[in-house]
């Protein structure tokens, strides 16, 4: 196990500044390349606290510019267009790289890195996406998979009216 200083809030592991308890390849592999974190030892715990100060502005600039772009994607849906079979099964799935080259195409800049996708979308109908925006603030989106444009404007009425 490796002891690490978080340098961001982590979901189901712990706030800026924390140091938490992981193991090796976790540390290695995600939360070190990440820049999420750094090695607990004592010169970089001196490090940290000088610079915590200035993370913490960082991180609090970083908030309010999410918390602008979760204000435009309250409610927001985007249309996907793919081929099905009769049953409504689709030829592939939609990924979160269609999620956010659809947000992008509405003018909002979202990585597919930000996309998380709940469960694997390979059916026609509306379905859930979440951007996480900031380490604290996500956004749920509605995903219209249909195989016309007319078809999504179908779906979209009849889920108002349910």
């Amino acid at each position: 196990m490796i002891q690490l200083i978080l340098l961001e809030r982590v979901e189901k592991l712990g706030q800026m500044g924390d140091v938490v308890t992981v193991r090796p390849g976790y540390a290695r592999n995600f939360l070190i390349p990440q820049k999420k974190a750094m090695r607990a030892t004592k010169a970089n715990i001196e490090a940290f606290s000088g610079r915590k100060l200035q993370l913490e502005a960082d991180n609090l600039k970083h908030k309010e510019e999410a918390q602008k772009i979760e204000a435009k994607l309250e409610n927001f849906s985007i249309v996907v267009v793919r081929q099905s079979g009769e049953s409504g099964q689709l030829y592939g799935s939609v990924n979160a790289r269609d999620i956010a080259e659809g947000i992008k195409a509405k003018g909002i800049t979202v990585s597919r890195t930000q996309v998380t996708i709940p469960t694997p979308i390979k059916y026609l109908g509306l379905h859930d996406a979440i951007i996480k925006l900031h380490p604290e603030i996500s956004v749920t989106v509605t995903v219209n998979v249909a195989k016309s444009p007319e078809e999504a404007i179908l779906q979209a009425e009849k889920a108002k009216k349910a």
